[in-house]
């Protein structure tokens, strides 16, 4: 297990140098995807690329789910699985050049076993496992109190409080307040750092697969906003928080179904 962690933070380090080069270099082509707010750029498929060649050299057996590339779907969940999401908040990287994150994480015979959140221009990663505990680049992070909703900030979906989906609204007007910077692992790593009371959005296996693991390595709890499982097939509506608020809020959602 060491050196599988030591091995994965040595990536996520190279990556991001590479990442601030290209954005030195001002290396960026910027294409999209679904829609015009969909995008996309080389650097995601460069470090997305990156991170398959090191997996296959580290462990040619594993599987690979990412974001690019034509990667995005696994069929089978058995054995060593790696998921990558090569920069998360492609829109704020390209737009803002900050507040961006690369996230990785790994997972055995289906279930997440470590997580790997890195702050590109920050020079913070955030890292471990249910096994092995929670750091901040070597500093152990302490887990989060058990704050009620009305207590802590809300990460949040634009969209879905917009439309106030699944009672979404509600939720942010019963925190302290709601908070929506545009990428998921961020808000993620501000739940393990205690910055954020939860978190409600619409996102793929990718977007939470690395910060899962580290939420629930400190107790918090996650799952489709409706209470079942995630599937890690697609998009989902996704639901976290502390235990009190995670309940408080999916109450609130099972409310707005019914």
């Amino acid at each position: 297990m060491q050196i599988l962690i030591s091995e994965i933070k040595h990536w996520m380090t190279e990556a991001g140098e590479m990442i601030k080069t290209a954005l030195l270099a001002n290396q960026l082509t910027v294409d999209t995807k679904t829609d015009r707010k969909d995008l996309v750029t080389n650097v995601d498929k460069m470090t997305q690329d990156y991170f398959v060649k090191k997996i296959v050299a580290f462990d040619p057996q594993a599987r690979i789910l990412g974001e690019e590339n034509g990667q995005d779907h696994l069929d089978k969940w058995s054995g060593r699985v790696f998921i990558i999401d090569p920069v998360d908040g492609t829109m704020n990287f390209v737009l803002e050049r900050e507040n961006f994150c690369i996230m990785l994480a790994v997972y055995e015979e289906g279930q997440g076993i470590l997580g790997f959140i890195y702050d590109v221009m920050k020079g913070q990663l955030l890292w471990g496992g249910r096994d092995i505990g929670v750091f901040l680049n070597e500093e152990r992070v302490p887990q989060p109190a058990d704050i009620p909703l009305s207590e802590g900030l809300l990460g949040m979906n634009a969209a879905m409080y917009a439309r106030n989906s699944h009672n979404a609204q509600i939720m942010g007007d019963r925190s302290m307040g709601v908070r929506m910077s545009g990428c998921a692992g961020l808000e993620l790593m501000g739940m393990v750092l205690g910055r954020r009371v939860g978190y409600v959005s619409n996102l793929a296996p990718w977007d939470y697969a690395a910060g899962g693991v580290l939420i629930e390595a400190l107790g918090m709890k996650m799952s489709h906003i409706t209470g079942r499982k995630l599937k890690l097939d697609g998009r989902e509506r996704f639901l976290a928080g502390t235990p009190r608020a995670y309940e408080e809020m999916l109450v609130l959602s099972q409310q707005a179904n019914n």
